[in-house]
C-alpha cells in the first residue's frame, strides 16, 4: 500500500534473457547504465529498489512442492523493482528508458492493488467463464 502523499507504486518484472550473440562487454555496459539510471530514479523518489532473482525455484500448489515451473525463455523472470508514478502509462514511460531493453530484456508493469483480495471481486485470479 502507498502513503496518501506519495504516488501509487507499480511492480516492474524483468523478463527474458540477453540477446543471443551479444558480447559480454556490450551486456555489461547496459548493466552499468541500468544501475546508474536506477540509482538516479531511486534518489528522485520515482523508483523503489527491488532485487535480482536467483535461478533456483520451487512451485508450491495444492499438488505439493515441485521443481519449476519451467517456463519458456521469454517467460524467464530475472528480477523486480517498483516505480512510483501517477499512472500506469507514466510508469511504463519510465521503464521504457531502461538501458537493458536494447539487449533483449523486457519489462512487465503491473499496478499494485491497494485493497485486500476478495472472492467476490473479479481479479487476475478469477477464472474466465465462457459464455
Amino acid at each position: 500500500m502507498h502513503d496518501v502523499a506519495s504516488p501509487p507504486e507499480y511492480l516492474v518484472i524483468s523478463r527474458g534473457q540477453w540477446d543471443e550473440g551479444l558480447e559480454p562487454s556490450v551486456i555489461q555496459a547496459a548493466i552499468d547504465r541500468f544501475y546508474a539510471w536506477h540509482a538516479e530514479l531511486v534518489a528522485e523518489g520515482k523508483m523503489v529498489a527491488g532485487q535480482r532473482l536467483a535461478p533456483e525455484r520451487k512451485l508450491v500448489s495444492k499438488s505439493g512442492i515441485t521443481d519449476g515451473p519451467f517456463t519458456e525463455t521469454k517467460e524467464v523472470i530475472g528480477g523486480y523493482w517498483f516505480i512510483r508514478a501517477a499512472t500506469l502509462a507514466e510508469a511504463a514511460k519510465i521503464a521504457a528508458d531502461n538501458p537493458c531493453i536494447a539487449c533483449g530484456l523486457s519489462f512487465e508493469i503491473r499496478p499494485i492493488e491497494p485493497c485486500k483480495a476478495s472472492a467476490y471481486d473479479v481479479t487476475t485470479e478469477t477464472p474466465t467463464r465462457a459464455g
